[in-house]
């Protein structure tokens, strides 16, 4: 919710972010730094109040929220798939191959296509972007093949090409909040969970999951986002420096990624998982054609066009 005072003569806008991540994230420590920069380049007229750990809301009552101009900001992905399709994109199991293909897809005409679309259809502006590590698979049993998950309740994200994907693999996939997976893992409820490594180690599943398989499914990113109703009540002079501050949010927090992506696998490691090497072929085999199936005819025209496909 954008709220203004008037102590002096120019108003003080006073946002409000509802983060997935704790404290430990490099997403929450980059809108950190957002903030600060956002109150010092604005001279105190911006505030950004930053709340991890799903302490507001749950990331799709977030973007409610938002939308009816409550609170202000989110990170959010494929998640948005329950407003417009090409969202799914951002997290499409075994569509990119490498982080190359991703930043060609963000940065050429189908990233733009999507943000335009996140504008119009959710009234989300993109701020920019944060990388994602490879989403894998975690589990108290190894995983090396897609025989080996048959009936495994594996937790996914509120996403359909997720269901799809493990419904796929043999697996039996559960929606579920974020915030509500350890508890389910520790009780038995779930059996499975995939996630990045640094959501891994940041929930604590290595104290509930022995086996890490490095299925890399998903190579994905997540958007930092504000309601465009919020952004535009913002004078032309502050919308600027929002603007160029969260360009500058995204490169320090992708500059604290990279060096977390390199010391945590070491990291769960040491807590006493076991990395497990899966036939990653195997996967893509079982679950390509239901994947694509799973697609509008509009976007598998997308899919062909950015793969190459005749």
């Amino acid at each position: 919710m954008i709220s203004s005072c008037k102590p002096k003569e120019k108003d003080v806008y006073l946002l409000r972010a509802s983060l997935l991540v704790n404290e430990d994230h490099t997403v929450f420590k980059g809108f950190q730094y957002f903030s600060e920069i956002l109150e010092e380049r604005s001279q105190g007229r911006m505030k950004l109040q930053v709340y991890p750990s799903e302490q507001l809301a749950k990331e799709i009552e977030a973007i409610r929220l938002i939308q009816s101009e409550v609170i202000d900001m989110t990170v959010t992905s494929s998640l948005l798939n329950n407003w417009f399709e090409m969202a799914a994109l951002c997290e499409l199991p075994f569509f990119f191959k490498d982080t190359v293909e991703v930043q060609k897809f963000i940065n050429g005409p189908f990233g733009k296509q999507m943000e335009d679309q996140m504008i119009q259809v959710t009234g989300l502006r993109p701020l920019g972007y944060f990388q994602r590590g490879a989403r894998h698979l975690t589990s108290n049993k190894p995983i090396k093949h897609p025989d080996d998950l048959q009936g495994l309740i594996v937790r996914v994200p509120n996403v359909p090409s997720f269901v799809t994907t493990w419904e796929a693999l043999g697996a039996k996939p559960t929606p579920m909040a974020f915030s509500e997976v350890f508890t389910s893992l520790q009780q038995g409820t779930i059996a499975a969970q995939e996630n990045p490594f640094a959501f891994i180690k940041n929930a604590g599943f290595y104290e509930v999951q022995q086996y890490l398989n490095l299925t890399g499914h998903v190579l994905g990113w997540g958007y930092p986002v504000i309601g465009e109703k919020q952004f535009q009540k913002l004078p032309d002079d502050l919308k600027k420096i929002l603007l160029e501050a969260a360009k500058d949010m995204q490169a320090y927090e992708h500059k604290l990624f990279l060096e977390n992506e390199s010391k945590i696998i070491q990291e769960l490691k040491d807590k006493g998982m076991i990395f497990v090497e899966v036939d990653k072929q195997a996967f893509i085999k079982k679950s390509e054609k239901a994947i694509y199936n799973s697609l509008s005819k509009d976007m598998q025209k997308v899919y062909k066009t950015f793969k190459g496909i005749e």
